[in-house]
């Protein structure tokens, strides 16, 4: 078994754990022999079960019953049962949009019609779980939710955001120069309190109580309730989630099933008007798709007729409706592209003549010959006139126009008004409609569920556009058919339209086209009902236009509508007899056969009555075959019968008024009845026409039967072309579909025989027809079976439900209905992928689950349960079951009661057996009951039927049914578990409900047989993902989620016992597939999955028992962690053996907090370093457990503090899992520089991509060494025993571990936590420790400058990119990840196979060669980042920031005094209150807010307090610490953190001196720590310190204790010590920029400590680093050996070792200096006083380490004879040591540095500097006035570039003076040089007005001339330069003219060359030398000097 890996391996693993115990004896420190929890719960003589095995279950039913809650608390209450309004059946009126039902009028109505109304009208019924918005799928980790936790933050003040006042620093600098007089002539004290008077100076505030004896019980009370005041509640609302993608537990409640739209689009039209207005005309609008070929909207007629013209219609014309009166309309288009047009059609009333006569007057008259043409336009009104009274009935066609809608839309989408207007002209049209096409749309709004279409297309949001259409095409009486009309619309597109070579008609038609509002008052829908709101019946109505999509829309119907189109095309009447020439069709809608039958059913066109019952078309002038272009809308009555039909009357109208010739002539008829068996009849007609009315009775027949001795046109053939249109929510028009509700109805109203199509089914037959017919249904069309689905899937529920009875039959159609429901769901999953959501869930299924269904009714006559059940009186039959499941299901048909096959029928043996076995079944035993669960009692009539109404229970039916499915339809099932898991929960809460269960005990809630076919169920889809997961991975991935879910909700019905016993089995089925599996990550993945989601549930932690006191295992023994140690005493009591199973994965933990233990055993074993192949979960199960901790702290129910506890208490196992981490946790503290200051870095470096373990450097960082390099005995980085070392965990990971620590130590119960901390080992301990110091650094405060930097960059910060890729490789399975994982063989990943192989982390991941993608990870990032954040939002983050990093800070401050506490307790943990320090040390030398230092200088006080010993006798070097960071702090600018930075100063000093009337060793560190402060800080301010030193003697002064003792004194020398040191260093501050003068300060000031060994050897050093940095390697070396021999000095005190120098004697060789080093004076400290010599280099081994740096500093400066004489006094040293290794490196190196003195290959190699003596002179320089210094220069520095190197910087203008000043005086020179020189001359003048140069002079003046400057200082400097260009020019002039005279004739050209650029020189500079500035020519303040800073850096002057 090679291939098995450390993940099966942990199964035997317990032996191991024994074997660690004897070890542990041994190697005590290894961090490997800390796996206290990732190997067995817990060891006991009875249950060892591994990690990797989930443990039994406790039955929570019964633990609730038998452990009563011992306290009465109502809170604790709360946590122990679910609320009992925890689950609500709501019955929710839908949302009517229009203001009455759309409902059909007729009361008598079909079973059918009734059940659609009823599917229409119900309301939904909605199963809630009250508190589900509670669980982790609704974490308010949302960015606005956050934001609202947010809410009131205080603002942390942190020194880092405050600017120090710089005006008062400032004085005080410019004071301190003033004053400051040469260094060398004053005595240091007296210099520094001449300048400050230290008393004078003002103290901080002094801490009241700070002097009292207060007894440090009552001293830790009060820091206590001081640092838990004021505390943020929620850690986790100041800790950003995650980030990632949704989460997987988040199901979105569906979207309530709601009538579809397209993108909706408002047209209003607002005035139409003619050349000439002589008659009304009447306008239809509607929209067309040009590339489907479709016309996509019914029409829009609107009427914008003068009302004089209207009154020409009167006596044809009904008073209209209001309704008929809209002039705007609200399109709906599902599928917008770019081949949308709106056309506008024109009618006019019929005349004699064809379209083009008549419109003839439109074309030639215009309106601005109206007076010319008076009499011919009277005519022509008077003509129109007597039309309009003849023919006002009948309309003509006359123009057209079409409009490029998306043109419209995108023009106006880029325009920046608020509205456009656009002219559509033919002559025009090309530029108008092109030129503003496609600019950026405004943002895309998502569309109505279906909604889709081309991108460039979106109506939502274009900016208004005010269209004016002005002309018109004449309507040609051959080309009215839509065919003709797509032509011409394409014809349109083209550049060379036919339709721009035509006469148009000129006309204007303004219309406004924008996106309709959301909720537009006064709308009428299509069936012209009124649409909320609709606040006054009287205003002009908005009508919403229907839509014909262009492709099929696949949403349900949800409304009631049946309306029906009737579009007449052609007629052919050539070959009819007689005359029939100017034809008009009425279409009438009629019920019967009289011609009073007619129905009011067709809609209005516009300004008439709402319904009429007849219409007419157009009648083309003279033409035998007309075509068509009529739409006729006719409103469908609900109920149809076979004597409905349409009536076609075609007439022949007379236009000319003649005697005896009627106005219309029926000239034939024809009809199409409405139903054809039992159908409704709809489609493409092609009809024979009758020429004499038909014969009674003809409304059954089709016109195409021929009927006995009736005529027909041209011998009944088709002559007349019609298409019928159905829209309706009634007729499915699917023959299948029609077929399966018919003989449902059938079976409903139990009436045979059963007409379809053309079959008579009689009831003996309807069996096998029913069947046939559900198996059908996969036939049927997509689209009728989405419109249709709702009622589709509530009659298969019905028939499961319900087994009607046929023919005395009881038919059981489970099966066949289960099969036909699996096959219907997986059609819609496969072809409508766009519209699941993340889980795959189809959403038109999910809304029918969540809002439509229900149970269906009990029995026929009982009231539904709720509001409408699923059916009307259907006759069924109850189906017994037997209680054994037959072994085989291949029975034959049996009439037997007793069979459990769903699908075998039976028949009722007699009622009385029936009626007895009803009743008796009440008193059987449940477990033989196979009878169905729900019975009703009936009265014996109905029993003697044999139809007794029982029914089965759906959920029971439907679990029988999926267990016992096989084949397709099982893999079907499995496709779509989801949907069947989610109707079964809502049949069971629906049960419960109905039958008042829901209060019911759980165990008694289901039979047990339904519990039995649900353990099976959920058994063999757990085996189906286990073998499937590597074939089918995204059908696995569904599956898994939708168990998951499943568990779930049964989790909130259910026996939750038996739930976690399925959540058991699952885990069983993954664990055993485990251990065969070389990669597990993928299944593991899927695990967590799975648990994450039943993790979500709103009541996670009352499942886990919250209140439960853990039982102990029946034998106490030690647990592994106590084995860990010998110096732990582990108690064997039973409360202490509780204790310890609350924090560790022991049995009863997992068996009693049992969904809690499931995620902590997930966590440890995935971070569990041997797990392999795991890495890439990290990240996913780590989000795990944050994402429920952060749920937890948002919720409400738990925001009491104890109630907190107890959440807190599940999560106990964490504190330990996480220690365990920390050699793979991601090492934040390498963020900090040596000091421990934070270092702002950039955000690339924030998180370091590096892979390997926390470097030996880094480690001691983590341990807190500091200034000094102290080693420190690490707790968990030893180097363990294997040899192994692990894989770092990301940023993010490791941040998110951290938070979730922080937040169990915040909530958790203190004592709980003090008696685990008790029973630690000191290496645990010191491990938590460790894991705390991580915490300081991990939620350090950034900083607002970072976050303001970090906002210009582009990556979010916390993206660590390895983690994504790890992710993407190893992490969630998704199909996309296949590819990457096949590949994974080539990519190496898994072939790492020794240890000895490995890359440094431990897995393949961190070595380099696989990491190729580090860098170019650019495509992960986030580009819904904003980038640019504004000021409020970096204000915000920074605020959010700090009060994290300080909550942060406060939680580890708590856990420390919990440690403190437990050491107190148990006084063997002294060691450990090292660790503690350095806990505190590190968070101190951390960026930190006000708040916290005032609550960590309390603590440290009280740690000295209680443990003086501790620093000054253990932790010596930690007191050096704790004195630097409390000085530094005590130069803080925020006087808070001075007032408790002193006070804590100030108690040490008073601690120590109580230990032994001295305080030597503070204040020797104290001294120490100032220099090294002011030495290297770089923001040290020192006006802040003085104030901390005043305070700190103001305590001094009143201490009345002390005040008898040295020690008022002592602490005043020390004070003024520390003044005097800060004041020499101030000088230093000013010339940091000077490095000669620095270092000579640096030596004044080392000089100044010749009695303070270590502050002197502290001060030479830093003056090497300096020397060291400017690589003046011979000067570094020298400062080293004085270093040396001043170690020297006092070694030879201390230690008399004759192999050590005697003292600084020894090193005169190298150096006569040296001998300033010897401590001969009086005042010389002794080496071996308390706090002298006591630093790292006063010891041997530091001595050799000086005299090394000094060698190799020598040898680069290549002075290689004092390289011999230092390895003369190291020799011996080594010899005596016996160091064979060292000499032979002495004696390499020796031979180097001799031969290189030999072999010089130049002899230029040793040229070690040139020497300059530099004097300044002059009042200017200050102080440094006839002051003389030796320079030293690199090798060959001349005197011009030292000079140069010295000179003054000059101002950019004051250097253009010089420079001009200059190039003038060159001039002057060569021009009056006597003799003259005409070459030099000529080089002068070339360099000044040469072409090539003159750019130079004129630049500068243009430059510095053009404006005058701002600043009234360099007004003067303006002017002078000003004059020199004036003097310049002048030079100029004067030069030209000397060469002049100098040149011969070869050289004229070239003078003329000269002069002509003189002359342009001049020209450009004249208006700049003759700008004056005005105010120098007042009186101004005089300009001071800018010349006053000197410097002796090398720096050129400024180029221009």
């Amino acid at each position: 078994m090679a291939e098995r890996r450390a993940f099966a391996q942990k199964i035997s693993r317990t032996v191991a754990a024994e074997v660690r115990k004897q070890i542990s004896g041994q190697y005590s420190g290894s961090p490997q022999l800390l796996k206290n929890l990732n190997i067995v719960g817990s060891i006991s003589h009875h249950t060892t079960v591994p990690l990797t095995e989930a443990v039994d279950p406790v039955d929570l039913e019964d633990y609730l019953i038998t452990h009563p809650l011992a306290v009465d608390s109502g809170l604790l209450r709360d946590l122990i049962e679910f609320p009992p309004d925890d689950i609500e059946v709501v019955y929710s009126p839908r949302d009517c949009r229009t203001l009455v039902s759309a409902v059909p009028e007729e009361s008598d109505m079909d079973p059918h019609v009734r059940d659609c109304i009823r599917s229409y009208t119900e309301d939904w019924a909605i199963v809630i779980r009250k508190y589900h918005k509670l669980g982790t799928g609704f974490n308010p980790n949302t960015l606005d939710k956050q934001k609202e936790r947010q809410k009131g933050l205080p603002k942390q003040v942190f020194e880092s955001d405050e600017a120090p006042d710089g005006n008062n620093y400032q004085d005080e600098q410019d004071d301190l120069k003033r004053r400051s007089m040469s260094i060398d002539d004053t005595p240091r004290g007296s210099w520094a309190c001449s300048i400050f008077d230290l008393k004078n100076s003002l103290p901080d505030a002094l801490l009241p109580n700070l002097l009292d004896r207060t007894p440090n019980e009552e001293i830790d009370r009060q820091n206590d309730d001081q640092r838990k005041a004021n505390r943020h509640k929620e850690l986790f609302a100041l800790h950003p989630s995650p980030d990632e993608e949704e989460p997987i537990e988040r199901l979105s409640v569906p979207e309530v099933p709601k009538e579809h739209f397209g993108q909706r689009l408002l047209v209003k039209c607002l005035s139409l008007k003619f050349e000439i207005e002589i008659e009304p005309i009447f306008a239809s609008l509607a929209l067309y798709d040009v590339k489907e070929k479709k016309k996509i909207s019914e029409n829009f007629y609107f009427d914008l007729n003068s009302e004089q013209m209207k009154g020409l219609l009167r006596p044809h014309v009904p008073p209209a409706a209001i309704t008929t009166l809209a002039r705007s309309a609200i399109f709906s288009i599902t599928y917008p592209s770019q081949d949308v047009f709106l056309v506008i059609k024109l009618e006019k009333v019929l005349q004699q003549g064809d379209i083009g006569e008549c419109a003839e007057p439109y074309m030639i008259f215009k309106e601005a010959d109206a007076t010319k043409n008076k009499e011919k336009l009277e005519k022509l009104k008077s003509q129109a006139d007597q039309f309009c009274q003849r023919l006002g009935k009948y309309r003509m066609p006359f123009a057209w126009t079409a409009i490029h809608l998306m043109n419209i839309v995108s023009s106006a989408g880029s325009l920046e008004r608020d509205s456009t207007e656009v002219e559509i002209s033919t002559g025009e049209r090309k530029g108008s409609w092109s030129e503003r096409r496609n600019s950026s749309l405004v943002g895309r709004r998502s569309l109505e569920r279906t909604t889709s279409g081309d991108d460039s297309c979106n109506l939502t949001s274009f900016r208004p556009a005010t269209l004016t259409v002005t002309n018109f095409f004449k309507q040609e009486g051959d080309r009215l058919s839509d065919e003709d009309l797509y032509k011409f619309l394409a014809d349109m597109r083209r550049p060379s339209s036919v339709l721009r070579r035509l006469r148009p008609i000129t006309a204007q038609l303004k219309i406004d086209i924008s996106p309709a509002p959301e909720n537009p008052h006064y709308c009428l829908t299509p069936e012209l009902l009124q649409v909320k709101l609709y606040p006054d019946s009287r205003v002009r109505p908005t009508r919403e236009i229907l839509e014909f999509p262009a492709r099929d829309v696949y949403v349900p119907n949800t409304t009631y509508r049946n309306l029906l189109y009737i579009y007449p095309q052609s007629l052919n009447f050539a070959n009819r007899q007689g005359s029939a020439r100017n034809i008009t069709v009425k279409v009438q809608f009629m019920y019967g056969e009289d011609p009073s039958n007619a129905m009011p059913v067709i809609f209005g066109k516009s300004s008439c009555s709402e319904f009429s019952k007849e219409a007419y078309t157009a009648v083309v002038y003279h033409n035998r075959s007309p075509d068509f272009h009529e739409e006729i809308k006719v409103k469908l009555p609900a109920t149809l019968t076979d004597h409905h039909h349409l009536l076609f009357t075609f007439y022949h109208v007379s236009c000319q008024q003649k005697q005896n010739t009627p106005l219309e002539t029926p000239v034939g008829y024809t009809w199409i009845p409405m139903l054809q068996n039992g159908r409704l009849k709809t489609g493409q007609f092609c009809l024979p026409v009758s020429l004499e009315k038909p014969p009674q009775a003809y409304s059954v027949l089709s016109p195409e039967v021929p009927l006995p001795g009736m005529k027909w046109v041209d011998n009944h053939k088709g002559v007349f072309n019609v298409e019928v249109v159905a829209v309706s929510s009634i007729h499915t028009q699917d023959p299948y579909l029609d077929k399966f509700f018919a003989l449902v109805n059938a079976l409903d109203e139990h009436m045979f025989p059963v007409r379809i199509g053309d079959m008579r089914i009689m009831e003996n037959n309807l069996e096998n027809e029913l069947k046939s017919s559900i198996a059908a249904l996969n036939s049927s069309q997509l689209e009728p079976v989405v419109r249709f689905l709702y009622l589709l899937l509530d009659k298969l529920i019905l028939l499961v439900v319900r087994p009607p009875v046929i023919a005395g039959q009881i038919v059981n159609l489970g099966q066949a209905s289960f099969e036909a429901m699996a096959s219907i769901i997986n059609r819609l999953h496969k072809n409508l992928e766009g519209n699941h959501d993340q889980h795959g869930r189809n959403s038109l299924l999910a809304s029918y689950i969540y809002y439509v269904f229900r149970l269906p009714n009990t029995y026929p006559n009982s009231p539904s349960p709720g509001p409408g059940g699923l059916g009307g009186s259907v006759h069924y039959a109850t189906m017994a079951r037997s209680a054994v499941r037959p072994a085989s299901l291949n029975l034959n048909r049996s009439r037997s009661l007793s069979n459990s096959n769903p699908d075998i029928s039976g028949t009722p043996t007699s009622p009385d057996d029936e009626v007895r076995s009803i009743i008796g079944s009440k008193a059987m035993d449940r477990s033989c009951n196979r009878m169905s669960s729900h019975t009703e009692t009936s009265s014996f009539l109905q029993t003697l039927t044999g139809r007794l109404p029982t029914k089965k229970l759906f959920h029971e039916e439907l679990a029988l049914q999926w267990v016992v499915c096989s084949g397709s339809v099982r893999e079907s099932a499995l496709q779509q578990a989801w949907f069947f898991f989610e109707l079964m929960v809502k049949s069971m809460v629906h049960h419960l409900y109905f039958n008042d269960k829901l209060d019911a005990p759980r165990k008694s809630r289901f039979p047990e047989r339904f519990m039995d076919d649900i353990a099976a169920l959920v058994s063999t889809i757990a085996s189906d993902i286990v073998s499937r997961f590597q074939k089918d991975t995204e059908m696995v991935e569904r599956l898994n989620t939708s168990l998951a879910f499943f568990l779930n909700d049964l989790l909130s019905v259910m026996d939750r016992g038996f739930v976690f016993s399925l959540i058991k089995t699952c885990y069983k089925q993954v664990s055993s597939k485990l251990y065969s599996l070389p990669t597990p990550s993928v299944l593991v993945s899927l695990r967590l999955d799975f648990l994450r989601i039943i993790s979500s549930h709103e009541h996670y932690v009352t499942l886990n028992l919250p209140c439960s006191l853990l039982t102990p295992p029946a034998s106490p023994s030690p647990s592994v962690s106590s084995a860990t140690s010998q110096s732990s005493g582990f108690s064997t009591t039973v409360q202490d053996q509780k204790i310890a199973n609350m924090f560790e994965l022991s049995v009863p933990f997992r068996q009693q907090h049992y969904l809690a233990g499931l995620v902590l055993t997930e966590l440890a074993l995935i971070l569990d370093p041997d797990a392999e192949g795991l890495f890439g979960l990290h990240k996913k199960v780590i989000n795990m457990v944050h994402n429920l901790l952060s749920s937890h702290d948002s919720d409400p129910r738990y925001s009491d503090p104890q109630i907190k506890a107890r959440v807190a208490m599940l999560y106990l196992p964490l504190i330990g899992i996480i220690m365990e981490t920390v050699p793979q946790l991601y090492d934040f503290t390498e963020t900090h520089n040596q000091r421990g200051r934070p270092i702002c870095i950039a955000t690339d470096d924030y998180e370091s991509e590096s892979g390997s373990m926390i470097s030996q450097t880094v480690a001691m960082a983590i341990a807190g060494t500091s200034v000094p390099q102290l080693t420190r005995p690490g707790s968990f980085l030893l180097t363990s025993t294997s040899g192994r070392q692990h894989t770092t965990f990301s940023a993010e990971s490791s941040r998110s571990l951290l938070i979730c620590l922080l937040w169990v130590l915040k909530n958790a119960d203190e004592t709980v936590l003090q008696k685990w901390f008790t029973d630690l080992s000191v290496l645990q301990l010191n491990r938590l420790l460790d894991l705390l110091y991580l915490c300081v650094s991990c939620f350090e405060y950034k900083g607002k400058k970072v976050f303001e930097r970090m906002n210009s960059l582009t990556f979010k910060k916390s993206k660590d990119m390895r983690a994504k890729l790890e992710e993407a490789i190893l992490g969630s399975i998704g199909a996309r990840q296949e590819m990457v994982r096949r590949s994974r063989g080539q990519l190496g990943m898994y072939t790492i196979s020794s240890p000895s192989e490995r890359s440094p982390s431990g897995s393949a991941f961190g070595s380099q060669e696989n990491l190729r993608w580090r860098k170019d990870m650019t495509h992960w990032r986030q580009n819904t980042e904003k980038l640019d954040k504004s000021r409020a939002e970096i204000e915000h983050e920074a605020l959010i920031d700090g009060n994290l990093a300080t909550e942060a800070n406060l939680i580890i401050l708590d856990t420390l005094e919990i440690v403190v506490q437990t050491v107190s307790v148990t006084e063997s943990k002294e060691s450990i209150l090292g660790g503690v320090l350095k806990v505190l040390l590190h968070s101190m030398a951390c960026n930190q807010s006000a708040v916290y230092l005032q609550h960590c200088f309390a603590t440290q006080r009280a740690l000295v307090s209680k443990f003086p010993e501790l620093l000054f006798e253990e932790e010596t070097e930690q007191c050096a610490d704790l004195c630097l960071r409390l000085l530094r702090h005590c130069s803080s600018s925020i006087g808070t953190i001075r007032s408790h930075a002193s006070a804590s100063l100030y108690l040490l000093m008073r601690q120590n001196f109580e230990i032994g009337n001295n305080f030597a060793r503070v204040k020797m560190q104290v001294t120490m720590s100032l220099s090294s402060l002011v030495g290297t800080s770089q923001n040290f301010n020192e006006e802040f310190l003085r104030r901390s030193l005043k305070t700190i003697l103001t305590y001094a002064e009143e201490d009345l204790e002390l005040r008898e003792t040295t020690f008022p004194d002592q602490v005043q020398d020390l004070v003024f010590n520390l003044h005097m040191i800060l004041s020499d260093t101030v000088k230093m501050k000013e010339h940091q920029e000077d490095p000669e003068m620095l270092i000579d300060l640096m030596y004044r000031i080392a000089k100044g400590y010749q009695t303070s060994p270590d502050l002197r050897l502290t001060w030479l050093q830093n003056m090497a680093g300096k020397h060291s940095e400017r690589s003046n390697h011979a000067e570094a070396a020298q400062c080293l050996v004085h270093s040396a021999a001043l170690v020297a000095e006092y070694l030879s005190m201390l230690e008399d070792r004759k192999y050590l120098p005697v003292g600084c004697v020894t090193f005169q060789n190298i150096s006569s200096n040296v001998l300033e080093e010897s401590a001969v004076s009086d005042d010389v400290v002794s080496p071996d006083e308390e706090g002298i010599c006591s630093g790292k280099y006063f010891t041997e081994s530091g001595l050799v380490g000086l005299l090394e740096q000094a060698a190799a500093s020598f040898s680069m400066a290549g002075m290689y004879e004092a390289v011999n004489e230092v390895y003369k006094v190291l020799i011996p040293i080594h010899e005596a040591n016996r160091d064979a290794k060292k000499l032979s490196t002495i004696h390499g190196k020796l031979q180097e540095a001799f031969s290189k003195i030999v072999h010089q290959s130049t002899g230029w190699e040793r040229m070690f500097g040139t020497y300059f003596r530099v004097g300044f002179y002059g009042t200017k320089f200050g102080d440094l006035d006839e002051q003389e210094f030796v320079y030293k220069e690199p090798a060959i520095t001349k005197l011009a570039e030292i000079s140069h190197r010295l000179e003054i910087i000059l101002t950019p203008i004051e250097v253009a003076i010089e420079d001009m000043q200059k190039k003038t005086q060159e001039l002057a020179f060569a021009t009056h040089q006597d003799p003259a020189d005409p070459k030099m001359l000529q080089m002068v003048l070339q360099g000044s007005v040469g072409t090539t140069v003159n750019q130079g002079p004129l630049e500068v003046a243009q430059v510095f001339l053009s404006e005058i400057p701002s600043d009234p200082k360099l007004f003067r400097h303006h002017n002078k330069l000003r004059l020199c260009f004036k003097d310049f020019t002048k030079r100029c002039e004067d030069a030209l003219r000397k060469n002049k005279s100098l040149i011969g004739p070869d050289q004229k050209e070239y003078q003329r060359e000269l002069e002509r650029n003189y002359h342009r020189l001049k020209e450009a500079l004249q208006p700049l030398i003759n700008r004056k500035i005005p105010q120098l020519y007042k009186a101004v303040l005089p300009v001071t000097c800018h010349r006053d800073s000197f410097s002796r850096m090398s720096l050129r002057k400024m180029d221009l």
